[in-house]
């Protein structure tokens, strides 16, 4: 039996990034942008789920820190064979930088305990820079396996993983508990299943049902898988001074929006004098060689 924890973001939708995408003080206008599950964080859970299938015991919480609507980003998790899942919410948390992120988390899964593995995507799409991972693995003092598209052993508490590299693949071992950030070229998450969903779709954090009318208390006693954990800073052990913006060293200047156009065209023929005087051309101009 293995105690995994899988961190996921709900990110922006980078597809639609507009005029309104930032703030004026540089952070990101979220509530401006449609919410989706981080694709790497998506395979990340697959690696999860595919360790919990050959041993059925093991247990996956999800781990995600963000506004009260990223608790669906636990629903979706659940829908799909996670056991539970928590939601690190609060304006503590707001403007949090990687380094931020990555301090609030590790204190999260301090808090937790007893945790074997801790995978996550390579990279979010909103940032792009690929530090949480490696930053939880350095604050909790674990060691770390990046690029990871498969997990391929977990034996006598050493664990093997096939990594996709930029010039091939390779295979590395290293001893649990361990931090593993997972590529996009991983497998790609199984779907939800029916009777997950239907199990599920009444689960919430405090908040959100502190928003609805509806009184749930006689669901969650009958229930009580259908709440999700909500956690504020009084459930964790911190700094004030590592968290959000005042623990965020990195500054967003400006955004943009680059679309790129052609202003020149040239027609050419499949005979060998154009594609000659084509590459000619490449190499004069230094696009290549």
């Amino acid at each position: 039996m293995y105690n995994i924890v899988v961190l996921a973001k709900q990110v922006p939708d980078t597809r639609n990034v507009g005029k309104d995408a930032m703030k004026e003080d540089g952070t990101v206008n979220r509530a401006a942008l449609p919410a989706i599950f981080n694709p790497e964080d998506l395979n990340a859970l697959e690696q999860a789920l595919r360790v919990k299938d050959k041993f059925p015991e093991s247990k996956i919480t999800v781990l995600t820190m963000g506004p009260v609507r990223a608790a669906e980003i636990v629903r979706e998790s659940l829908y799909r064979g996670a056991d539970g899942g928590i939601v690190l919410s609060g304006r503590e948390f707001a403007g949090s930088d990687t380094l931020a992120t990555s301090y609030a988390l590790s204190c999260a899964i301090k808090k937790l305990g007893g945790v074997d593995m801790i995978i996550c995507g390579r990279q979010a799409i909103d940032g792009d820079t690929a530090q949480v991972g490696p930053q939880v693995a350095e604050k909790l003092g674990l060691p770390q396996i990046t690029y990871a598209e498969e997990i391929t052993e977990i034996a006598n508490d050493k664990i093997t993983v096939r990594r996709r590299l930029e010039r091939g693949i390779e295979t590395v071992r290293g001893k649990l508990p361990a931090v593993v950030t997972v590529n996009g070229t991983a497998a790609p998450c199984r779907p939800r299943h029916a009777k997950l969903a239907i199990k599920y779709k009444n689960a919430m954090i405090p908040s959100e049902r502190a928003a609805i009318d509806n009184d749930y208390t006689e669901m969650l006693t009958a229930r009580p898988y259908l709440n999700i954990e909500e956690w504020s800073v009084a459930q964790i052990d911190y700094e004030e001074k590592y968290l959000g913006l005042t623990g965020s060293p990195t500054k967003v200047k400006q955004i943009e929006s680059v679309v790129f156009s052609a202003k020149e065209s040239k027609k050419l023929t499949a005979i060998d004098s154009d594609i000659n005087e084509l590459m000619k051309e490449l190499i004069i101009n230094h696009t290549i060689g």
